[in-house]
């Protein structure tokens, strides 16, 4: 028989010591955790308190916060950095800021943008050479992504490139600054012509890489067979080349006529801060470090410098050689209004140089540059019948200038 220990007195004295054991060491282990969280909590807020008051008494002695709070807060919100502390002060630009090159073929262009590489790493403005010569006619969309994308250029900027008059206002865009050089259109008109079969002197093949399609019955092609028996290359409309520069990208400034030229001469006065012609490129150099110091200053004292003087004369053309008087007069006739608009720049440019107290050095004359550079061409003494053939020459010269 087995007997029930369960219900004993002594059984239950036994139980009711093992719980209060039990609930001892729970209260214990309570008692310690709570502790050990408030003693830490108890160092996070003295800490949180040291802070505050460190950075309370930083912003006493200096009259405002330090700067690591301010580079916090402006990190973890700007608005609440703006409102208390205002925006940032804006950087100063020059005026103008925005300037627009838009330069003309075989106008001394290399030699400026030479001359900008130097002077944009020296004072620090952005300049923007596009590597495009071949499209200066563009579409509407064409325009207006161009011009979009010249106005998102950092500021200061200088941007260049072989492209027709763009109107930036007509499509509700800033207009910039625009400046440019040209040249006697014959001048031009024959370096472009020898420049695209023979190059220049900085390389013997450059040529070839410009132009890899020219045959060589093409290449070789006399000039005054080109002009006499009006070639294409020769004539109009491809000898209207400088107007539509300034003219824009309406059709019909590709149109030789008075509508083109009188919209090139408006643009010119309304537009450009300045219009050059390379005959004259120090004076140019000069007026643009007077009237654009920020992008131009030192621009002539580099231009002399005989370091860039070496890299400037591997810019010329090669084989370049003077047509005879016959095709010279009948280009001169294909290109009125070509002379024309040269001449009124050029006037504008000698007003220029006046209100700036320069002198000019051009004589008074609508000729064509070449023909006054004939008579200088033999510096040593003539004979008397070498001397008697240039004056024949130079009034044959002189007889077909008379215009109708």
């Amino acid at each position: 028989m087995m007997k029930n220990y369960s219900n004993s007195p002594r059984h239950k004295n036994q139980t009711l010591n093992h719980t209060r054991e039990r609930n001892n060491k729970n209260s214990n282990w309570l008692s310690a955790t709570f502790l050990r969280f408030s003693l830490r909590d108890y160092g996070f807020c003295m800490a949180t308190l040291f802070l505050f008051c460190f950075g309370s008494l930083f912003y006493q002695l200096n009259g405002g916060p330090p700067k690591i709070l301010l580079e916090i807060r402006q990190y973890l919100g700007d608005s609440t950095f703006v409102d208390d502390h205002g925006p940032p002060a804006p950087r100063v630009l020059p005026f103008p800021s925005q300037v627009v090159y838009n330069r003309v073929g075989k106008c001394g262009s290399r030699t400026v943008v030479l001359l900008l590489r130097i002077l944009a790493e020296r004072h620090q403005f952005n300049l923007v050479s596009s590597d495009i010569h071949n499209k200066t006619r563009l579409t509407k969309h064409e325009q207006v992504d161009l011009m979009r994308n010249i106005s998102n250029i950092p500021q200061p900027f200088l941007y260049t490139r072989h492209v027709h008059f763009l109107n930036f206002t007509r499509f509700r865009i800033e207009q910039p600054v625009y400046i440019n050089i040209i040249r006697d259109p014959i001048n031009r008109f024959l370096s472009n012509y020898f420049f695209r079969r023979f190059g220049d002197w900085r390389g013997e093949q450059n040529h070839l890489i410009r132009t890899p399609g020219m045959k060589d019955d093409e290449r070789y092609l006399d000039i005054n067979v080109c002009i006499l028996e009006n070639y294409p290359e020769c004539s109009n409309p491809r000898l209207f080349y400088i107007i539509p520069y300034f003219c824009g990208q309406h059709p019909q400034c590709r149109e030789p006529g008075i509508w083109a030229l009188e919209r090139a001469k408006q643009n010119v006065m309304e537009n450009f801060l300045l219009v050059g012609i390379l005959e004259e490129l120090e004076d140019v150099l000069l007026l643009l470090e007077r009237l654009l110091p920020h992008f131009f200053t030192d621009v002539l004292s580099i231009y002399k410098s005989p370091e860039y003087r070496k890299m400037g004369n591997l810019t010329g053309t090669v084989r370049k050689h003077t047509p005879t008087l016959e095709a010279l007069q009948v280009l001169y006739q294909r290109m009125r209004y070509e002379y024309e608009f040269y001449n009124f720049i050029r006037d504008q440019f000698h007003l220029m140089k006046r209100k700036i107290g320069l002198k000019s050095v051009s004589p008074p004359t609508n000729q064509p540059s070449f023909l006054m550079n004939l008579a200088l061409k033999t510096q040593e003494p003539l004979e008397e019948e070498e001397e008697q053939e240039l004056e024949e020459e130079l009034e044959d010269a002189n007889s077909w200038l008379v215009q109708p």
